[in-house]
């Protein structure tokens, strides 16, 4: 089962290694010019802060993801 979590619930630290984890992952690099790490993070904490992301948590194998908040399971 996928959960979403309410972004504003997780402590800093968790939330910005979560983030970092995302931006970083193999195939999320897609742009023609290079973006810094730090940029990256910024722009999907506004994605998460305007909602069109969010924090989902699978329950079955205990991972934490962020998602298009339009791609949530209904």
């Amino acid at each position: 089962m996928v959960v979403e979590v309410p972004w504003e619930e997780l402590e800093p630290a968790i939330l910005n290694r979560l983030v970092e984890e995302f931006v970083t992952r193999d195939g999320t690099d897609y742009g023609e010019k290079l973006v810094e790490l730090d940029t990256k993070v910024g722009q999907v904490k506004q994605q998460l802060k305007r909602k069109l992301a969010v924090v989902t948590f699978d329950t079955e194998i205990s991972s934490a993801n962020i998602v298009v908040a339009g791609d949530l399971p209904s």
